[in-house]
């Protein structure tokens, strides 16, 4: 099963939407297999967000990321990144569809309720940042059978 990492902005915290957004990744059917709230420092932000530190919307990016804390989960399923990244939607909250996490929740193209990973490779690299391998939780789901067909898993 893949996994992928998702961070629930301060925003969703003091909006009180956390757990409006972690039952809508439960229902989809994704299994939580680690979680934790952290306050980010500039360090790892700068690190996170290499790719944009050029850019002029960095520092308030940067400061909207350390308003409050955030929430830290990996998600695992079949196509996890993929799953999560379409649930979540654009990420521009404006011109995200309703239905999408930030379509329903949000109005602005970074204070947008959720980081997600891009890609398989880059999950791997940002879940190895915020996680160790002992925050991860193996259990088995009584559910698996009615979520997955045999070759899905």
């Amino acid at each position: 099963m893949e996994r992928t990492l998702v961070i629930l902005k301060p925003g969703t915290l003091q909006r009180g939407l956390v757990g409006e957004v972690i039952s809508r990744f439960e229902k989809k059917g994704l299994k939580l297999v680690a979680m934790k709230m952290k306050q980010l420092t500039p360090e790892i932000l700068d690190e996170h967000y290499a790719h944009l530190k050029d850019k002029p919307f960095f520092p308030w990016l940067k400061a909207g990321m350390m308003a409050a804390p955030v929430i830290l989960c990996c998600w695992e399923g079949f196509e996890a990144v993929r799953t999560v990244r379409e649930m979540a939607g654009a990420t521009n909250a404006r011109k995200a569809v309703p239905g999408t996490i930030r379509g329903d929740y949000g109005m602005s193209s970074q204070e947008n309720i959720v980081h997600t990973s891009d890609s398989p490779e880059n999950a791997k690299i940002e879940l190895d940042r915020f996680f160790s391998p002992g925050d991860y939780c193996e259990y088995p789901s009584p559910l698996q059978q009615y979520l997955y067909a045999p070759d899905e898993k």
